[in-house]
């Protein structure tokens, strides 16, 4: 545990208090620094610690930015599902839940922190990784979508979330010129993805 008065005088009670401290201040400091200037030390500074401690609860810049990611997810998913709610169709519902992942990712500045600072390789990974997938499943499970009634057993459906997800990917990572926004997405998305959506569906 940090010294008694590292942690503005109040330490954190266990490990989870503390990562999510760590976790907060990151913010703050991508906020006020920027990515591309963010170091760990700049995090142990807004905390009163220091950077060995920093270092006990996240290993590197590339974790603890990964676990920003993480935490801005959730406050993602909760838009989208809430966003989505009124959609039942799944081919409807695949279209835009995927084009508003493209639109709007990009500028979740939260989201992208691996990327904009250089560090794309990381994000390639981290966007089809298993914890990506399991927010797929997530977001899936709390639309107003009966998947079984659509055709989709659970395998299918991973199928689908891992497909949607490199889709993402490749928009996020190495977008097209010109950039393909509003209907223009939403045809070609209903144009290539839609169809597989509709097999199952139909």
């Amino acid at each position: 545990m940090a010294r008694r008065h590292g942690w503005a005088g109040s330490p954190p009670a266990d490990e989870r208090e503390a990562r999510a401290r760590i976790v907060e201040a990151a913010m703050r400091v991508v906020d006020r620094r920027g990515p591309d200037a963010f170091t760990l030390a700049d995090v142990a500074n807004d905390l009163g610690i220091t950077r060995p401690t920093v270092y006990r609860y996240f290993t590197s810049t590339e974790d603890l930015f990964a676990a920003v990611g993480q935490t801005a997810v959730e406050v993602f998913v909760d838009d989208i599902t809430g966003h989505l709610s009124a959609i039942t169709d799944p081919v409807e519902w695949t279209v835009e839940a995927t084009a508003m992942g493209i639109e709007r990712v990009p500028n979740e500045r939260y989201l992208t922190l691996l990327l904009v600072s250089g560090r794309s390789e990381q994000f390639t990974r981290g966007i089809t990784s298993e914890p990506a997938m399991e927010v797929g499943r997530e977001l899936f499970k709390r639309s107003s979508v009966d998947w079984s009634s659509a055709g989709f057993d659970p395998e299918e459906l991973d199928e689908l979330i891992e497909l949607l997800l490199r889709v993402l990917q490749s928009m996020v990572v190495d977008p097209p010129q010109p950039t393909r926004t509003g209907g223009d997405l939403r045809r070609y998305l209903r144009r290539w993805i839609a169809p597989a959506v509709a097999e199952r569906s139909g």
